[in-house]
């Protein structure tokens, strides 16, 4: 049981991985490039996404360790791998998840220089740090570490699922300067998080029993909202989904996303946003647990008494009830969305071309373009940054390529592709990360990919 919990806390953040979405950021003129920068222009005048396939994007990886480090046939013992696992990570390491699913997307032109987009997309988005202390203490146990603080400040996690009703609207200003803004009204179903926890355990040699166990400044909480209801666990997955949809007893925030275009020269181009500057309140459904004080255990000194039936467990039950209360409340809290910041500088080159644009004249063009990219998100214990190399390069008409290179916290060696093309109004895009690993899937650290499918009107 102890080798399974491990696994299973191991294999819970192995199935994560990052929320940058650089092949995509300022690519083709796909509609979905306004949800990473509403001052993007787009050359047409309306679209209209499919329903549910306009924008599917899917990851995994981990940031530390890989599937075959763990069922590699090499000879040694799952134990032995897990241990190793444990033994080569920090409490900086770290797994996110960020999943997005389109149901609504469109746009549309307002006269010349404005141009309004609004939609619905339903998003997961968590992170966790691995809690190497937890892990080690039930690998090893606290004989074998004695004298060790295992610190609880390890346990930090966060966990949403959400709808994101949202409107955007682009101005250009002038021929080098366009800018944007969009509303967004969060419809929370699940939130779960801890951090900036304090306490520590630790294990020293006893004076009236063989060990003392220390209990110090213990200050756990553990927040939750939308999964348990009636002090029952939330398993109606209609329910849960309704939520998203601004249900009954979803959690209501807002916020909002900042961008802008400048065109340096003809052929430089400078682009930034800021992206997810917003909160939900927590109130409904809400069930938190917290864990205060401090204690010193060192075992119960058992007297024999034929006449005398005393409840020895309950004793020490009832003594880490006084000095650690386990407290459970209701109390409505405020979390903070990740906030996303992308900065790009693009330089285009090559042949230049026309293309017809909304307006009936037409716009130039240059078939290549190469740049660098920086994303940053904002998480709880510091910022995650990536940088981005890539190449664009249109190979027919209307038909497009990404490529990029990528360094982040989960790898120097992120090689991705994306492909976009259009069809007369029909538009199909595809993307994938780390194709250096798709030969052997369970070695690569991370792996995403994305998708969809958009009606374009010029």
């Amino acid at each position: 049981m102890k080798k399974l919990f491990l696994f299973t806390c191991l294999f819970s953040v192995l199935q994560l991985q990052s929320q940058n979405k650089q092949i995509l950021y300022d690519f083709a003129d796909l509609p979905q490039t306004l949800l990473l920068n509403p001052a993007i222009e787009p050359s047409y005048k309306f679209h209209v996404g499919l329903p549910f396939l306009s924008g599917i994007s899917s990851n995994i990886g981990s940031s530390n360790f890989k599937l075959t480090d763990i069922f590699a046939n090499d000879g040694r013992s799952i134990n032995d791998k897990i241990s190793s696992i444990i033994n080569s990570i920090s409490s900086r390491d770290f797994g996110t998840i960020n999943t997005q699913i389109e149901i609504i997307n469109a746009g549309f032109r307002l006269r010349d220089n404005y141009y309004i987009n609004f939609g619905f997309y339903q998003e997961i988005d968590a992170i966790g740090y691995f809690p190497r202390d937890l892990l080690v203490f039930f690998n090893e146990g606290n004989a074998t570490n004695l004298n060790r603080p295992f610190s609880a400040s390890h346990i930090r996690y966060k966990f949403d699922y959400l709808g994101v009703l949202h409107a955007g609207i682009s101005k250009i200003i002038n021929d080098k300067l366009s800018v944007g803004g969009r509303l967004k009204i969060y419809s929370s179903s699940i939130n779960l998080q801890s951090n900036n926890n304090t306490g520590t355990f630790t294990t020293v040699n006893g004076q009236n029993s063989i060990y003392r166990h220390i209990f110090s400044n213990v200050n756990i909480n553990l927040l939750t909202s939308g999964l348990i209801e009636d002090n029952e666990f939330v398993d109606d997955a209609k329910s849960i989904i309704k939520n998203t949809f601004f249900g009954s007893n979803s959690n209501v925030g807002l916020g909002f996303d900042f961008g802008l275009n400048y065109k340096i020269s003809d052929q430089l181009q400078f682009s930034a946003s800021l992206l997810d500057v917003g909160f939900i309140t927590y109130k409904n459904n809400v069930k938190n647990t917290r864990i205060r004080g401090d204690h010193i255990f060192e075992g119960v000194e058992f007297e024999y008494d034929a006449n005398s039936n005393l409840d020895y467990w309950g004793q020490i039950d009832q003594a880490f009830k006084d000095q650690l209360p386990n407290t459970e409340d209701e109390v409505a809290y405020t979390s903070f969305r990740p906030v996303k910041l992308n900065a790009a500088l693009k330089y285009s080159f090559g042949e230049k071309r026309r293309l017809l644009c909304y307006n009936e004249v037409y716009k130039d063009y240059y078939e290549n373009a190469i740049g660098a990219q920086l994303f940053s998100v904002s998480r709880p214990l510091t910022t995650q940054l990536a940088l981005t190399l890539f190449y664009e390069k249109e190979l027919i008409k209307n038909t497009w390529a990404k490529l990029t290179y990528t360094v982040d916290d989960f790898s120097y060696t992120n090689i991705s592709f994306g492909f976009s093309t259009q069809v007369s109004k029909f538009n199909f895009y595809i993307m994938a990360d780390n194709l250096l690993e798709f030969s052997n899937l369970s070695a690569a650290n991370s792996l995403s990919f994305q998708l969809g499918f958009n009606l374009l009107f010029n």
